[in-house]
């Protein structure tokens, strides 16, 4: 879709300026191109502490600076602190998807961004988490807007990425940018089941780094990415 195309996003209360919140390339390429489209000043935090194991961690955050560096938009890199993620995930080992387990991860990582805002001048925070069709959207909003109401000024925009074929454009901007493919939903719970059901459809277990949107790493045409680092 052409810029000129696509509807004009307005935050709430009319703020230009607006902190998004990122789990992964794949999820947030959408996001970052409809609100460049409409002329929004945004900055990614990246905040993921519940992604596992690190070698996981590092080839998302790789991914999401390359495009982000891409585009020239400011990318903050906050600490992993995946001890404090697996104090508060204690007791929901064995949690379902979408449970209380990821409305304790979500709440988290929205705790840390609406703190960020509030101290950078950022009225209006928002992720791009609900995008995905894996995720349930209003669990989404609630954390987010529970988080920024700690913070006087500070608000959670609710906006569904997923309309106005939002949905669709994410998976052709990652084949096109032939993004890595996250297989399972980050933390080393949903690793487990995952694999765990993959093993009884007698499938192999997950191999990381292995998949990427439009072929394997090591397909012509697939950008070239040095190893996993910190940065």
């Amino acid at each position: 879709m052409a810029p000129e195309d696509r509807p004009l996003l307005t935050p709430p209360d009319g703020h230009r300026k607006v902190l998004l919140h990122s789990c992964c390339a794949p999820c947030s390429g959408e996001v970052m191109e409809a609100m460049t489209a409409s002329g929004i000043d945004y900055t990614i935090f990246f905040y993921n502490p519940n992604i596992h194991p690190r070698e996981e961690y590092l080839l998302r955050k790789e991914e999401n600076v390359r495009f982000a560096e891409k585009h020239a938009i400011p990318f903050v890199d906050a600490d992993y602190e995946t001890a404090e993620w697996f104090r508060r995930a204690r007791g929901l080992e064995w949690e379902p998807e979408r449970g209380a387990r990821c409305t304790m991860c979500f709440d988290m990582r929205f705790e840390r961004t609406a703190l960020y805002a509030a101290e950078h001048g950022f009225a209006v925070i928002t992720s791009s988490l609900g995008i995905s069709r894996w995720k349930n959207m209003e669990q989404i909003n609630d954390c987010g807007r529970r988080a920024a109401s700690h913070y006087d000024g500070v608000s959670y925009w609710t906006f569904n990425w997923r309309k106005h074929g939002g949905a669709a454009r994410m998976i052709e901007i990652s084949k096109r940018e032939r993004f890595y493919q996250q297989e399972y939903c980050g933390c080393v719970y949903s690793l487990r089941d995952t694999n765990a059901h993959r093993t009884s459809q007698g499938r192999p277990e997950i191999e990381i780094g292995k998949l990427y949107y439009g072929g394997a790493a090591d397909e012509p045409g697939t950008p070239a990415r040095s190893s996993p680092r910190d940065f």
